[in-house]
């Protein structure tokens, strides 16, 4: 199971080492941000590889992050879609650089730059709206609980700036919804260039079928009850949530872990108010 508990940074000050220890917590806790939680599980998924896969989404806050995209890269032949932000700015055509001289504290160095006859960077939120009409291409996005979720979308191939300076090519997959007022969204790829839109398009709507199976999976199996108090019974509890065995299990099978669930549960309940309102 590939999981990681994020623990706000005030947590693991030692203002709360008392309650570290009586909740059990490793002694190796550090403060990690999602998006480096997010690449230590990459990691592992593609060191130990033991969980097989092919695609890959990820919201915006890991689009944000050059850390999770940098990690994303050596899973070799995994094509991932990130969701990023309007002011991402990239280039249609990679520009041409050139070394840039100067001195700094009397030692000379040399650093590469944009040429200055090159057009600047775009940010996406530009790029998107200067594309004509006709390049825009309505998609059935996913099935919703009312029906087909349909956006028109387009994609192209671009530079990525980073530091003013050209990144990798990726592909730009942009959507918009339907109407007078469309909203946009940006997602970069490193599929192949063969790629069709077709792919892109669907891997853009995964993001709501999985959100749809966590909040299925909060509200059937309670993986939002969270009733521990201690830093192991977090994964317990993850662990019966997430990995039932749902290829090999009965539905009585199933029903049973449910049920066991539901009522470690109302014990956790009970236990806690009977600490808390104890009796006479």
């Amino acid at each position: 199971m590939a999981t990681r508990l994020f623990l706000p940074a005030p947590w693991l000050t030692d203002a709360y080492a008392a309650r570290r220890t009586t909740g059990k917590g490793p002694d190796d806790l550090t403060f990690r941000t999602k998006p480096q939680l997010a690449v230590a599980i990459l990691r592992d998924l593609h060191h130990e590889a033991w969980l097989a896969f092919k695609y890959m989404v990820a919201a915006c806050l890991y689009g944000n992050s050059p850390e999770f995209l940098e990690a994303a890269e050596p899973c070799g032949g995994k094509i991932s879609l990130v969701s990023m932000p309007s002011a991402t700015r990239c280039w249609v055509q990679g520009p041409v650089t050139q070394p840039k001289r100067y001195k700094y504290t009397g030692e000379a160095r040399a650093k590469r730059v944009v040429c200055p006859t090159e057009k600047a960077s775009l940010a996406v939120a530009v790029l998107a709206k200067s594309i004509h009409d006709g390049f825009w291409y309505r998609r059935k996005v996913s099935e919703g609980t009312k029906g087909p979720i349909e956006d028109e979308c387009t994609k192209r191939q671009v530079r990525l700036c980073q530091e003013s300076l050209p990144d990798k090519t990726v592909w730009l997959v942009m959507k918009r919804t339907l109407g007078e007022t469309p909203t946009y969204s940006y997602y970069i790829s490193n599929a192949p260039v063969s790629t069709r839109l077709r792919l892109l398009v669907w891997l853009s709507g995964m993001r709501w079928a999985i959100e749809q199976c966590v909040e299925e999976t909060k509200r059937e199996l309670g993986m939002d009850h969270y009733e521990i108090r201690k830093y192991p019974g977090w994964h317990h509890h993850m662990l019966t949530c997430m990995v039932l065995p749902l290829k090999t299990s009965t539905i009585a099978a199933s029903l049973w872990w449910v049920a066991r669930v539901q009522q470690r549960n109302h014990r956790a309940v009970l236990s806690h108010r009977k600490r808390r309102h104890p009796g006479p």
